[in-house]
């Protein structure tokens, strides 16, 4: 399928790296805009460990886009993506397969339908081979996904600042917190300092010897071959740990000591401790708890955890390839690098995970870069929405810690009623979102 190699004459292009779903996204929504793009692929000159095909938007891992209900996150950010024309989520409608609720999509007709729409446009510029710098005085749209190239990743680590730039994940689990047993668990932080900052399950010496036997037969997800586990060693999954010895944990992420149980006014034989992820404590993290054991492993086996029986797990623990920023030190509201306003990232290099969640960057950073070229600084969604709680989480200043996230309602501002029940919760967020983010693009416009 030939592709334009030149561009029409007029302002200069927008330079986007990497045609991922993220840069194509926000190629499209820049052409949407009447910009011109030049955007850098280095397939098929040159592979990813992970990718396959030639194809731009190439989907590696599934093929399934999740969800397509709105009152789940994930289909709700797909609806929202819908409502600002994304050719993602065109290219998905229109390649799906049969998957029951979830919107899976032929592969390489996906694909081929992203690159026939984008080369449709004579204001698009294919150009594959490998960006090893980031261009001076351009605005640039840097998606070049979570294994950029090593030459790449120097130059971004450069421009970012050292120390900025992740190139592994080592992620624990996450929990709805309103799903956590409050009557098994306790607040209280190590010899009382602090004010109780910490969620403690005590496990007593039974229950901890049974659960370790679990995490030594728990099925784990095997390495890709680009993976190096000697580079984890400073945060080891917690079915290694459980493997080096008998009490390992117990000096580890399970430690007991400075803790007291005021059910018992003595120290438990172990704990988990839980962590708030966000300032509304509507999402816990289990500390130290990154692991390589597949889903159905961390669901069966956490949830024998005191407190854990009906825990609903919005992202599960792993550890894995990738290259991603510390984007709440280093980008702002817009995707955009704070200590040069003509850089911005997108996909999930910016800490999203998931192929919808990296598209949605992508059209957010397409938005923002038009906004930006014609002299505007429109406000971000509000994170009432999908698109608006995505961003939030990425750009949010003063979090102790940042690891990358799929979109879920955690993410959110709270229901103004609390007391909704659980299983209308999701179409009230859904409700408010959709309203939200249609006054949002009305603003925009």
């Amino acid at each position: 399928m030939p592709i334009s190699q030149s561009s029409p004459d007029g302002e200069d292009p927008v330079i986007i790296i990497g045609g991922g779903l993220a840069g194509c996204e926000a190629a499209w929504q820049l052409l949407s805009r009447g910009h011109r793009v030049t955007l850098y692929e280095m397939k098929p000159r040159r592979f990813s460990p992970a990718h396959k095909t030639p194809c731009l938007g190439e989907l590696v891992c599934s093929n399934s886009l999740r969800s397509n209900q709105v009152e789940n996150a994930v289909g709700l950010l797909k609806e929202e993506m819908r409502l600002h024309n994304s050719l993602i989520m065109r290219a998905a409608d229109a390649t799906r397969v049969p998957a029951g609720s979830a919107l899976a999509v032929d592969r390489l007709k996906f694909s081929q339908f992203i690159e026939e729409n984008l080369a449709s446009r004579p204001e698009f510029t294919l150009i594959r081979e490998e960006k090893v710098s980031i261009p001076a005085g351009r605005t640039v749209i840097v998606a070049s996904g979570p294994l950029t190239s090593e030459a790449l990743s120097r130059e971004i680590a450069e421009v970012t600042g050292s120390g900025r730039l992740y190139f592994y994940d080592a992620i624990s689990p996450i929990v709805d917190g309103e799903t956590i047993g409050a009557d098994k668990v306790f607040y209280a932080s190590r010899y009382g300092h602090g004010s109780g900052d910490y969620l403690n399950c005590p496990l007593t010496e039974e229950s901890y010897r049974k659960f370790r036997e679990d995490l030594l037969s728990a099925e784990t997800v095997p390495l890709k071959s680009f993976e190096d586990m000697a580079c984890f060693e400073g945060c080891l999954p917690i079915e290694i740990m459980a493997a080096r010895g008998e009490n390992t944990l117990l000096f580890g992420p399970m430690k007991p000591v400075g803790l007291t149980d005021p059910k018992t006014g003595e120290a438990p034989y172990a704990v988990v401790q839980l962590r708030r992820e966000n300032a509304e404590g509507t999402l816990f993290n289990l500390v130290g708890f990154q692991t390589k054991m597949t889903y159905p492993e961390q669901r069966r086996i956490f949830r024998t955890i005191p407190g854990l029986e009906n825990a609903e797990f919005v992202r599960y623990g792993s550890v894995h390839r990738n290259t991603y920023l510390h984007s709440p030190h280093i980008l702002d509201s817009r995707f955009r690098l704070q200590s040069d306003k003509r850089i911005f990232f997108a996909g999930q290099i910016t800490g999203v995970e998931g192929y919808v969640e990296s598209a949605a960057s992508g059209l957010l950073a397409g938005i923002f870069v038009s906004a930006s070229l014609g002299g505007k600084e429109p406000s971000p969604p509000p994170p009432t929405t999908a698109l608006g709680a995505l961003i939030h989480y990425i750009t949010r200043s003063g979090q102790p810690s940042f690891q990358p996230m799929n979109v879920n309602f955690g993410l959110f501002t709270p229901l103004e009623n609390r007391k909704v029940a659980r299983r209308y919760r999701g179409m009230r967020y859904a409700e408010r979102a959709l309203r939200d983010i249609k006054a949002w693009k009305e603003s925009l416009e």
